[in-house]
C-alpha cells in the first residue's frame, strides 16, 4: 500500500457513515469520501456478528489484499470505508475481489483508461 494511510480513529469513520457515498453488495459494504490529500486512507471495520477472531482477521487480511493488488487501479485522494458483511466468511477470494470491483466502481473510484492519478 504505496500512498495510503489506516483510518483507526473512531470520529473519522463515522463522518464516512455519516457523509460518504456507499455501494453495497452481498459481502461487504464500501464507504468513500474526497479528502483534501495527496493519497488514500482506508479502514476496515468486521464486526463480532462475521464470526470469532480467526475468521474476522482471514476477512480483513482478504480485503487487504484486495485492496493492495487493485490500489494502482483506484483514484487518489479518497478516505475509503470496508465493511465486511456475514456472508464475506463462505465467500471465495474472487467473489470477495470481483465485489470489491464492483462497490469501487459505482462510487467511481477506478480510474478510467488514459487517465492518471
Amino acid at each position: 500500500m504505496r500512498s495510503t494511510v489506516t483510518i483507526k480513529r473512531n470520529h473519522e469513520f463515522q463522518r464516512l457513515y455519516r457523509r460518504g457515498k456507499s455501494a453495497a453488495t452481498p459481502c461487504m459494504a464500501v464507504y468513500c469520501r474526497k479528502n483534501r490529500q495527496p493519497g488514500n486512507r482506508l479502514g476496515f471495520t468486521v464486526g463480532k456478528k462475521v464470526g470469532c477472531a480467526v475468521q474476522r482477521n482471514r476477512v480483513r487480511r482478504r480485503l487487504r489484499e484486495i485492496y493492495r493488488l487493485h490500489e494502482g487501479e483506484l483514484r487518489l485522494g479518497y478516505d475509503i470505508v470496508v465493511v465486511a458483511r456475514v456472508r464475506a466468511v463462505y465467500a471465495g477470494y474472487r467473489q470477495l475481489e470481483r465485489q470489491f470491483l464492483t462497490a469501487a466502481g459505482r462510487l467511481g473510484l477506478l480510474r478510467k483508461e488514459g487517465e492518471e492519478a
